[in-house]
């Protein structure tokens, strides 16, 4: 099988095992849901068999009606039971939001599709374009290859790798011509990535009784705040409970911004006052999540890069507090990183990583970037793996990172063309 056909059957197949549980989880909140309108089906039936014992009462000469008459009758009770049926359907998105939802195989793969438009627009258009110029595969277009891939950030490094691995493959097909060459990097761009290293992009989480804790650290203005946000909507709709600690003590309305995430999702914040010690939050945020049976406690961090040196240390003694009061805790430390920012994202998750143990990295703004090549570019020379990426700005656009879904994003548009060929 080709790796297009293999790319299509996983992406637009069947659902994954965590779609399958989510899928479970919702089929239960949708039966507890729906048991008020059950409830009235045997008032409506009720109701019917009422209508039915006065009408064969009734004399034989009251149940000679005109056809047409009884027609009418019928199609109008048939529409206000649809009507009824549609009113308890009918529920607002917002509700339908924090009630968590069934997403398929393909919808979760338009999302990626969809968050990497721009950087879909501006790289594959400039691959399209070389394509359409060097019609033969040559030495000059590889140099102009690798200038493409550049300007897409997805690293120096990266690019010689490809380039060089693309180099063998085409010697060793006798590849002449450059049509469906968008597939060989495709499928070339995803063996670099799983290769850098093992790929744990599932959450750490603990089992259900026991805590999970989950440090964010990230600097200021990369949309870390709000990435605790929807991961906190994330974990609530697969049927955990969640609760929010509020480390940055530093930021001018880093608390207030968290509460009001808090608030939005529907879970409990752990604060202090402005200026209060991190570590003494994280103590509380702890206790607090113990004494409620908490599944998972999300903590936010400090991000002042400037002030390196303290910053530094007041992670590494958070880190101390939290190890102390939940042995093997942190269980996850993820570091958000602006997709926007490209190759100043590496230098940020180099000084995070020399700092604190980086568990996995959470790239926001991805739909927000004509470089998203950055991601191949940080796994492959961090060997950290991307767990999420913020595809947009809606609760469930931060989405578990999907080597494949995200070279399908780069190069969508030729990849389904030639699908269309090869079927």
């Amino acid at each position: 099988m080709s790796f297009l056909k293999r790319m299509k059957e996983k992406l637009m197949g069947g659902p994954s095992k965590e779609e399958v549980k989510e899928s479970e989880q919702q089929v239960e909140e949708v039966v507890e849901i729906e048991e008020p309108a059950k409830a009235e089906l045997p008032v409506v039936e009720e109701v019917k068999e009422q209508e039915v014992v006065e009408e064969t009462t009734k004399p034989v000469e009251e149940t000679t009606k005109p056809v047409e008459e009884e027609t009418v009758e019928t199609v109008q009770e048939e529409k206000q039971e649809v009507a009824i049926v549609e009113e308890v359907k009918d529920e607002p998105e917002a509700e339908k939001e924090s009630k968590g939802w069934f997403r398929s195989a393909f919808s979760i793969t338009e999302k990626f599709k969809s968050g990497l438009t721009k950087t879909r627009d501006s790289f594959t258009s400039k691959v399209n374009d070389l394509v359409a110029r060097y019609r033969t595969v040559d030495e000059d277009f590889f140099e102009e290859l690798e200038e493409v891939l550049l300007q897409a950030d997805v690293g120096f490094e990266t690019v010689m790798e490809l380039t060089e691995i693309l180099r063998y493959e085409v010697q060793k097909k006798n590849i002449k011509s450059t049509d469906g060459i968008q597939a060989l990097i495709s499928e070339k761009l995803v063996e670099i990535y799983e290769k850098a290293g093992d790929d744990h992009i599932e959450l750490n989480l603990q089992p259900k009784g026991e805590l999970t804790v989950i440090l964010f650290v990230g600097v200021n203005g990369v949309g870390k705040t709000t990435t605790i946000g929807k991961l906190a909507h994330r974990l609530k709709s697969e049927g955990r409970s969640v609760m929010l600690a509020a480390g940055d003590t530093f930021r001018a309305g880093a608390i207030d911004q968290l509460q009001v995430w808090g608030d939005r999702v529907g879970v409990e914040v752990i604060k202090q006052s402005e200026g209060s010690d991190p570590a003494a939050v994280m103590y509380d945020a702890v206790h607090a999540a113990k004494n409620r049976g908490v599944d998972v406690l999300i903590c936010d961090t400090a991000g002042r890069l400037q002030n390196k040196v303290n910053l530094m240390k007041e992670l590494e003694k958070v880190h101390r507090v939290i190890s102390r009061e939940v042995p093997n805790a942190p269980h996850e430390v993820l570091l958000a990183l602006d997709a926007t920012t490209g190759q100043n994202a590496l230098i940020q998750a180099q000084t995070f990583k020399e700092a604190t143990n980086v568990t996995g990295i959470v790239l926001t703004k991805l739909d927000g970037t004509a470089k998203g090549g950055i991601v191949i570019a940080i796994r492959n020379k961090l060997h950290i793996p991307v767990k999420f990426v913020g595809l947009g700005e809606k609760m469930d656009d931060l989405q578990p990172f999907d080597p494949e879904r995200y070279v399908y994003g780069l190069f969508a548009d030729a990849l389904d063309e030639q699908l269309k060929e090869e079927e």
